[in-house]
């Protein structure tokens, strides 16, 4: 590796804020969260609903992500709604549904490099 391809390299700092992103995605009904806000809007309830856990277990996931930096929410009345902060998650999550597709469909593979 040469000198120019180092520099490169992300540091130790910025490599510490993206573990600490990736951990926060690191479990199944966040990441359904994510899949579900990349669409649209939700609000707690509507997302504990959708993802099959009792609005506090909901309310515990969004509060994890959104202190990552990954989500930002939005008082309207009584409820709070929450959406996307960082628009490369989106892009992740698709990086994330191509693999599962690919490990699910092998061939898709073989035909991609043709």
């Amino acid at each position: 590796m040469n000198e120019a391809q180092i520099k490169s390299l992300l540091t130790v700092e910025q490599l510490k804020i993206a573990s600490d992103c990736l951990r926060a995605l690191s479990h199944p009904v966040r990441l359904r969260m994510v899949q579900l806000l990349i669409r649209e809007q939700y609000s707690v309830g509507e997302l504990a609903r959708h993802c099959s856990v009792q609005n506090h277990m909901a309310s515990e996931h969004l509060r994890l992500m959104q202190r990552s930096g990954l989500l930002i929410s939005q008082r309207e009345g009584r409820k709070i709604y929450y959406s996307i902060a960082m628009p490369t998650l989106i892009q992740l999550m698709q990086c994330i549904e191509k693999s599962m597709d690919e490990k699910e469909n092998p061939t898709t593979i073989d035909q991609d490099r043709r």
